[in-house]
């Protein structure tokens, strides 16, 4: 059982991770306009806090996670008015064949190894003129998380992250500051990089 299955069912309770997911949702939506004939691939979707936010302005949210006990949880929260598709896979060692016209994260990236992998292999699975907005952490010291188990980067440099999105093909490459969440010893900021194909 992975480090995700085992909090799955306590992962909608944290109050800052489902106010985070609402406001990573209404930066997207004022950077992106959302359409209601849109299919989206919402990478490390958890159990859905942003995804269902998006599903409500397009027509299908497809939801990927490596962790079994976060998609059941999904699969929990879908109704027949809205719904995820729940995906199991690593997309980046076994790609998906469909094209999507964009892609959500959120808090996801830093549990990615090999980011230029990742960037290339989402490249591929969006539509021409598909976009893609990522939330995650700024730089930190390593101590967002109390465990670091699955940790591949403590935030991100911006300008090292734009390098390698431009690198591999995107553009309109764009980082913001979306949000701080406060710990009780630490304030951390989350960022939203957008981009198109």
């Amino acid at each position: 059982m992975s480090h995700f299955d085992k909090r799955a069912d306590s992962w909608d309770s944290g109050d800052i991770r489902v106010n985070g997911a609402q406001t990573i949702a209404n930066a997207i939506e004022k950077e992106i306009a959302l359409q209601k004939d849109m299919e989206i691939l919402d990478f490390g979707v958890g159990t859905g806090l942003l995804g269902f936010e998006i599903a409500k302005k397009v027509q299908q949210v497809y939801g990927v996670d490596t962790s079994a006990g976060m998609l059941e949880k999904l699969k929990e929260k879908n109704t027949p008015e809205l719904s995820i598709i729940p995906i199991q896979q690593d997309i980046v060692q076994e790609p998906l064949e469909q094209k999507f016209d964009g892609l959500v994260s959120s808090m996801t990236l830093h549990h990615v190894e090999n980011l230029e992998k990742f960037f290339q292999t989402i490249y591929t699975n969006l539509k021409e003129d598909g976009f893609i907005a990522i939330a995650d952490l700024e730089k930190e010291d390593g101590t967002f998380h109390s465990d670091n188990a699955g940790v591949f980067h403590f935030g991100f440099n911006e300008a090292e992250l734009i390098e390698i999105v431009k690198k591999v093909g995107f553009k309109d490459v764009k980082i913001q500051n979306i949000n701080t969440i406060n710990k009780p010893h630490k304030d951390f900021g989350v960022f939203l990089l957008t981009a198109k194909r």
